[in-house]
């Protein structure tokens, strides 16, 4: 079967699905996106690595990345590789330290959130992106919420667009950053993220 090489596009708030995310991917040589519904864990997870932010203490997929590290193996490339009933499938294709390969199972945001943590390609089939790929004719927002889930229960998957906070303008950049800080040390990332976008968002004004 031709594998299609696909990349993160987007990361934002599901309106049909409480605590739910719409991953969104974009075809690296054509107009289709794929979207996917994951939960709101897993689109943290991904958030997180993806603007760079570092966590107080590792969270599963760090401590995944960290364990591969440490036996001397890594992770080659992820495949969204099927499609069932809605429910997406991957896997990861592994190099041992003897150049032996391997292939491991995994939930499709899992599998995302482990590629972002070792930069490594993301592919998919062509009767996938057949079945469940938006064509786009123009760059002007598309609404996602039509996107198959990962599984029966919304799991989680961009440059990532999580839905940003109004700008806090009684409060400095200094105080900002504090929250910050503070949100981060609290493993708060939904509201260190929308703190980050505002002192972003400050400092280009």
């Amino acid at each position: 079967m031709k594998k299609v090489e696909i990349e993160i596009a987007g990361l934002s708030y599901s309106h049909t699905q409480s605590g739910a995310y719409a991953l969104v991917f974009n075809e690296t040589e054509g107009n289709r996106r794929l979207p996917i519904i994951i939960g709101g864990t897993e689109a943290q997870a991904i958030a997180i690595e993806l603007e760079e932010m570092t966590p107080s203490r590792p969270l599963t997929h760090d401590l995944f990345k960290s364990f591969a590290e440490e036996f001397q193996f890594t992770v080659q490339e992820v495949i969204i590789y099927n499609l069932i009933e809605g429910i997406f499938f991957a896997k990861l294709i592994c190099k041992n330290k003897e150049g032996n390969s391997v292939e491991i199972d995994s939930r499709t945001s899992d599998a995302v959130a482990i590629a972002v943590r070792f930069s490594c390609p993301i592919y998919t089939y062509e009767f996938i992106l057949t079945s469940a790929g938006i064509i786009l004719e123009e760059e002007d927002g598309e609404d996602f919420e039509g996107a198959d889930k990962e599984s029966t229960e919304p799991t989680t998957e961009a440059p990532i667009e999580i839905e940003k906070a109004n700008p806090e303008s009684k409060k400095t950049i200094e105080e900002l950053e504090e929250e910050l800080n503070q949100a981060i040390e609290d493993e708060d990332y939904e509201k260190a993220s929308k703190l980050r976008d505002t002192i972003n968002n400050r400092n280009a004004n």
